[in-house]
């Protein structure tokens, strides 16, 4: 039987079963996404130098998560599109995108196992607490009308997107010489990166395409830009009322982006950026410099030339 490359096949099952029990997965895998992660890992192998086969280990492993929590998020979030194409749970039906992807963080599981490292399990114990945790706040801010602080939500960014950016490196650093403690760099790289997210989803025509129109007013998401500008006008009700009904209409979402941009929210993410941006380039000098990291610095960029 010839082996579908997109197919995460467990070490212990049956493939034939796996390419039907998988079948969300790779169908998300078959567009490929921005590859932050597989960019943020082969930049930190830059430093930390560990075998092929453990290197080419961990990346599988971090893909086959983020497909994993890509599938539940677009369940959780009620989306529409994911890279362009309808969500899996669209075409596949809810309950066999839930199984997927939980059997994913398993097979994920498996593969740590098979690095045959005494901490591995717990590294990835942690991380997806973390990352568990994180996403839970920003649900339950979400579906209870609860605008966080902004030390809050950096806060749950970290436990969130810093998941899997610390948990790539600290499986990779269990196979390394390099002891360097890379904890607050990753931490510092998923806010930034996060938070770019953020602004992009509301700015940048590139993200409608991809998604939909300003998905996040549709989620009812308090991201960055959302909580500078209730926090920055609590008077301003307008903003919180557009939130609370999950909108898909364009012109709906139009006018609240032109809240925003008012309330200078964007100039304020966009300032924050700025200095994440500068904060992170001195700290990869501290380090000793590491031109993998800077050009997907210099890529993630982008966002100041493609406002809408």
């Amino acid at each position: 039987m010839e082996e579908n490359k997109k197919t995460p096949y467990s070490h212990s099952g049956d493939k034939e079963e796996d390419e039907i029990l998988l079948l969300p997965v790779t169908y998300i895998l078959q567009i490929p996404g921005k590859q932050i992660r597989a960019k943020l890992i082969q930049a930190f192998n830059y430093w930390l130098k560990i075998p092929q086969d453990k290197f080419h280990a961990v990346e599988d492993i971090i893909q086959l998560l983020h497909t994993s929590s890509l599938l539940i998020d677009d369940i959780q979030d009620n989306s529409v599109l994911r890279r362009g194409i309808p969500v899996a749970h669209n075409i596949y039906g809810v309950a066999s995108t839930i199984n997927a992807s939980n059997y994913g963080l398993f097979i994920a599981l498996e593969k740590v196992i098979a690095l045959n490292h005494p901490e591995g399990m717990q590294v990835y114990l942690q991380q997806l607490l973390e990352l568990h945790r994180g996403q839970g706040m920003e649900l339950y801010w979400r579906d209870n009308y609860i605008c966080p602080s902004e030390t809050a939500y950096k806060q749950m960014i970290i436990r969130k997107t810093g998941g899997l950016f610390n948990m790539a490196i600290r499986l990779m650093q269990l196979f390394s010489d390099s002891k360097e403690d890379y904890v607050s760099l990753v931490s510092m790289l998923g806010l930034y990166f996060q938070i770019r997210d953020d602004y992009c989803n509301l700015c940048v025509k590139e993200y409608a395409r991809n998604k939909s129109y300003c998905e996040d007013l549709s989620e009812g998401k308090f991201s960055f830009p959302i909580i500078h500008a209730l926090r920055t006008h609590p008077e301003d009700r307008q903003i919180l009322n557009i939130l609370r009904q999950r909108t898909k209409d364009n012109e709906v979402k139009r006018y609240c982006v032109s809240l925003l941009e008012k309330f200078g929210s964007f100039a304020y993410t966009r300032t924050v950026l700025e200095d994440m941006d500068k904060e992170v380039r001195k700290k990869i000098q501290c380090l000793g410099g590491n031109p993998l990291l800077v050009r997907l610095l210099d890529e993630l960029m982008s966002w100041k030339h493609h406002d809408s």
